[in-house]
């Protein structure tokens, strides 16, 4: 088992499923944000890689995907 991605070095991400996932599907998005980055992962695959994005391009990919 791999030890929990962590935001600061000692307090694990606290990741939650993307309110566009099916409820009833473990298939899904999370999402985990700190005050530096924006974490995102596939459900899946949970110890596996995930991407951090900073806030600004975060917020710029939510505009153009929810503006369709």
């Amino acid at each position: 088992m791999t030890a929990p991605v962590r935001d600061d070095g000692s307090n694990p991400l606290r990741w939650f499923k993307s309110t566009y996932s099916p409820s009833d599907s473990n298939d899904c998005v999370e999402v985990a944000v700190t005050s530096a980055a924006v974490h995102v992962r596939d459900s899946t695959r949970p110890d596996g890689p995930h991407l951090h994005l900073d806030p600004t391009t975060w917020a710029a990919f939510l505009t153009r995907a929810t503006s369709r």
